[in-house]
Order: C-alpha cells, then structure tokens, then sequence
C-alpha cells in the first residue's frame, strides 16, 4: 500500500532525525551541567581565593606598624584573620577529596605560620626590622599558595573549557555528517516517492486533460499502489460512464436535429433566423421560396428590417396582436399579407444572440375581415334607408296626420318608434366601426387645449348626471396642456364614459372626470365612478364588440366600448379598465400630449 510504503520510505530519515535529537539532548546536557557546574566551581574558587589575598594584606598591614600594633591594629587583623579562615574553611570543604585538597593544604600551613604575626614573638620587638622581615616572609608563603590555588583552578577551568571546545567541535562534525546523511536519504527517497507517486499523478493528470478535450477513450493504466488502483479504476469508470452518456447525448442530439429540421422543412410560413449581425443563419423552404422574390433582393424589406433590428437590440419579443404591422408582399402574380413575428433567442449557455422571424400569412383571414367589416357596413347602409323610411312612416302617423288613433294604437306606435330609433343608433354605431376598422374614416386633427376639452364634456353630461342625483368633479393635474385629437371623434369616446358611469352609478355617488400626467409624454384621461364595480373575469372582455356584462338590464348593443377603443387605437393611444367589485371603476386612456407645469385645475 501507498501508506506503508510512505513509512518504509521515510522510516531511516526518522530515526536519523530521533538519534540526532538524542544526542542533542546528550550535548545541552553536557554544556548545561557538568561544564557549567565546573566552570561556576572555577569561578566561585577565583573569588574566594581573591578575597583571602585582599584579607592576608589588610593583616599584613595591621602588623606592620613600626611603632608596634595598636588596639584597632590588632582588631583589625583578628576581624580579617577570622574572615580569611572562613573563606579557607568553606574552600577545604569543597576541595574535599579533590584534586584541589593538596594546595588548600598547604595554604592551610602557610596561613598558620602568619596568622601568628599578630601575637608578639619572643626575643622580637614590634615593629623592628626583623618583625617585619618575618611578616613579610609569611605574608609572601601566604601569596604563594593562593598563587599555586588559582593557578590550579585556573588550569582546570581551562580544561573544563577545552573539553567543551571538543564536545562542540566533535558536535559540529557529527552534525555536518548527519546532515549530509539525510541529505542523501531525502533524495533517494525523494526519487523513489517521485517514481511510485508523481508518475500516477501525471499519468492521471495526462488522462484528465485527455478527456477534458474530448478523448473519452484514454483511460488510466493499473498500478501497484492500492490507492492509486483504486483511483485508476474509479477515473476508467467515470470515463466509460461519459462515453456512454456522450454517445446518448450525441443520438438525442442528432434526433433532436432531424426533428427540428423536418418541423422546419414542413412548416408552411416562411421561417427566417437571423444572427446577432443580422444576417440570414437559417431558412426552411418555405422562407428560401419568398427569398427569392424582388421583395427581398437587397434582404428584409425596410419596414421589416426595423423590427428584426429593434429585437436584435432590446433583446425583446415582437408578437403583434392586430393587423396594424402586416407585411405586403407580391409574391408571383398574387399579392399576400404576412403578419411577422420575431423572437428573440438565445441566453449565457449558448452563446447565440439572434431572433427567429415567422412571417404568417394572413392573406386569407385579411380578405375575410375585409369582407366582413364590408358586409357590416354594407347590410348596416341597406338597411339604415328602409328603416329610416319606416321611421318617419311612425312619426307621421303619431303625429297623426292621416288620421286620429286609439290610445292602444298610440301606444303601440310609441313602441315601434323607440325601437326604430334605438336600432337606428345601432347601425350609426356598426357603421362608425366599419369605417374605424377599415381606416375609411380619417381623423381631423387640431390641438385642443385640454381645460377646454374636460370643460365641454362636463357641461354636455351635467344635465344627466344632474337628473340621476349624481355629482360631476372635474380634476385637471398639473403637467398637461394641449392634446392633438379629432374633437368629434375624442368626444364620442368622453360621452360613452360618461353616460356609462351615470348609468351604473348609485345616487348621490361622485363621477370623477380627470386628466393628468403619464409617462412618456401621454395624457391620462379617463372617468372614475363609485358603481358596482365589474368582476375580473369580465374586465379583459369589457372592449369587445357585443359583448354585455352577465345580469344587466339596462339596454344596448354592446358596441359603445368597442367604437371608442378603435377610435383611442386611431389617435395612437390605447384605452384600459380597473375595477374590482364593489369598489366602482376608472374607465381611462393615454393619447400623445404636450406638456407643461400647470396648477392643478379641480372643481366640481
């Protein structure tokens, strides 16, 4: 195993390590302590045997007066007599069975004959010649010993330094040697490591590489280390798992591929992707056949190319939901009407920032709404004739000018006139949304001040809104000023608003007509009422034509809503509801304004 062979390996360099630590320790303790204790031995001697010469002179000098020793003379050699044998005393002591015994011996002796000097010598007197030669000669066997003491000291801590140099010296080699030993053992092992270990690493290394530029076939060779074969085995494992999951990949992509090509070979549109730069990376068949048409000669037509360049650019969907962007094209002898939708492809995985442009044709389903809003208008203008006929045919006879009528007859006529009017503004209504449909009806155009505007539409609703006990506030907010709208037109969508609101709203309720400021240059104009609010399901249906709430009683064709959205869609604006039930609703809509700082206009 690669544990075991790791510690046979490495077993010499420690056991040379723990041997050198070993006799390190041998060593410090050998410096520390026998060299130490010998060389502060030496030091201590050196001291003692310097203060026995300072007392042995301070004595010499007490007996030395001619005139004989005083009193304080004699004290003075008894005090440092007593000071000099302690310190003798203390050294015999430690010399004790050493080789120092036989000098403190001998000062022993010498220090016995002068510490006699202090006591008068018979046949001598103080202080004569021969005093002084006799304490001078003491004195001088006193000097000598101490001399021959220290000069034994002296020569015993040198040996005990020399010995230290030795210890050092022999240290240093042994080290140097040691040193060099497991210099040699760290290669050896090192090359030895390197060629059980570093070759499976690079070996593994070389097959990572391998497989991470796409040889999944390289695999790892088997090798004598345990963890290394086990690692071999695990790393061939892994990269027969990746070939298999490669060769999976590799089938569904080709399918997915042979699936997406026979979706775009089969679908009937004309299909066009496009990369980040613009320029054509796809096109099914059907897209290859309109390519080839005088419309694209110099690439997309221009109304087009606006568009795939605007996707390009935000990095958003164009699906257009009416037939305001249709795409004419000539197409042989025929002429066709594409709805073009582009979308947006590509994200951070794949890298591709182009957009896919569908171009539907909805030649047929144009004719269709062209033929519809044409039957409408044209059973609408037929039969507007006859039953203006018939009406002033009503009118005639409750006028009673062909003769007198009955009560009931009266009554019946009364009814048919309602009904002749009411289905009289039903076909105004379902004209009006004919030529809106089919832009027959063009907008005039003028700037009208806005004050004005709100000024007008309440002063034509009051009387209504008066008659259902309801209050009119008017709020012009800060910020607008001008709006360029058809005045006709724009105050038939007011109106429908308006009659709507006093129609649903409860007595003694508030009808807010207002107009404010919006984002991007649009006016916000709308009417807000505290009526019975309308349900979610039937808010996203409320613009539609026909279409009535459930449960409502009052009259109508459902077409007033739907006139005033095509008539907000043609001033380029666009028209919204928000209601929750209960809560009463705001009824408004966004044309292009201009705008300054105004003070807020209310009233009420």
């Amino acid at each position: 195993m690669l544990r075991t062979r790791l510690l046979l390996g490495l077993s010499p360099l420690l056991l040379l390590v723990v041997g050198m630590g070993l006799y390190a320790i041998f060593v410090c303790h050998q410096l520390a302590g026998t060299f130490q204790q010998q060389l502060i031995a030496s030091y201590d001697a050196s001291l003692a045997a310097q203060r026995m010469r300072d007392d042995a002179i301070r004595m010499d000098n007490a007996v030395s007066n001619l005139a004989g020793p005083s009193l304080a003379d004699q004290r003075s050699f008894q005090a440092n007599a007593e000071a000099f044998n302690r310190e003798l005393m203390t050294e015999a002591h430690r010399a004790a069975g050493t080789g120092r015994a036989p000098f403190i011996a001998r000062l022993d002796q010498a220090f016995e004959g002068f510490g006699r000097r202090g006591r008068p010598t018979p046949g001598t007197l103080p202080g004569s010649l021969a005093a002084l030669d006799e304490n001078e000669t003491a004195l001088h066997r006193v000097l000598a010993a101490l001399d021959e003491l220290e000069h034994f000291d002296s020569a015993r801590a040198e040996a005990a330094a020399a010995r230290a140099r030795s210890l050092a010296g022999t240290t240093t080699k042994i080290l140097a040697v040691v040193i060099v030993v497991a210099f040699l053992l760290a290669l050896i092992q090192a090359w030895r490591l390197a060629a059980s270990v570093v070759r499976p690493v690079r070996d593994l290394t070389a097959s990572a590489v391998a497989l991470g530029e796409g040889d999944l076939e390289r695999t790892v060779p088997e090798f004598s280390a345990a963890e290394f074969t086990t690692l071999g085995r695990a790393f061939n494992t892994m990269a027969a798992k990746l070939r298999a999951y490669h060769e999976a990949n590799a089938a569904k992509v080709l399918q997915t591929q042979r699936t997406m090509e026979a979706t775009l070979n089969s679908t009937p549109d004309p299909l066009f992707v496009v990369a980040h730069d613009g320029r054509p990376a796809v096109r099914n068949p059907a897209a290859e056949s309109l390519a080839a048409s005088r419309a694209f000669a110099q690439g997309f037509p221009a109304a087009l190319e606006s568009r795939v360049r605007e996707v390009l650019t935000s990095g958003q969907h164009f699906l257009p939901t009416g037939y305001d962007d249709l795409l004419p094209l000539r197409v042989g002898r025929e002429d066709r009407y594409f709805q073009p939708r582009i979308l947006a492809i590509g994200d951070s995985l794949t890298g591709f920032g182009g957009a896919a442009v569908l171009l539907q044709d909805v030649t047929r389903f144009r004719l269709l709404d062209d033929a519809k809003n044409n039957l409408v208008g044209t059973v609408s203008h037929e039969l507007k004739t006859p039953l203006t006929s018939l009406r002033m045919a009503v009118y005639l006879l409750l006028e009673k000018n062909v003769g007198s009528l009955t009560p009931d007859q009266v009554e019946l006529l009364e009814t048919a006139r309602d009904d002749a009017d009411r289905l009289l503004r039903i076909l105004n209504d379902l004209l009006d949304l004919s030529r809106l449909e089919s832009g027959v009806a063009r907008l005039h155009r003028t700037d009208v001040p806005v004050s004005e505007l709100l000024e007008t539409m309440s002063r034509e609703i009051r009387p209504i809104t008066d008659g259902h006990g309801q209050r009119l506030e008017v709020r012009q907010g800060p910020g607008v000023a001008t709006v360029s709208v058809d005045p006709e037109r724009i105050r038939h969508v007011f109106m429908n608003l308006l009659s709507n609101a006093a129609k649903y709203s409860p007595r003694d309720s508030a009808i807010t007509l207002y107009a404010e400021a919006a984002d991007a240059g649009f006016i916000r104009c709308g009417v807000r009422d505290e009526g019975p609010g309308i349900a979610p399901e039937s808010v996203g249906r409320i613009f539609e034509k026909f279409y009535r709430l459930p449960g409502q009683t009052n009259q109508g064709a459902g077409l007033g809503l739907a006139i005033s959205r095509e008539i907000v869609l043609a001033h380029g604006g666009t028209i919204a509801c928000v209601s929750r039930p209960g809560q009463g609703a705001d009824f408004y809509f966004l044309l292009p304004g201009n705008s300054f700082d105004a003070p807020d206009t209310n009233r009420a």
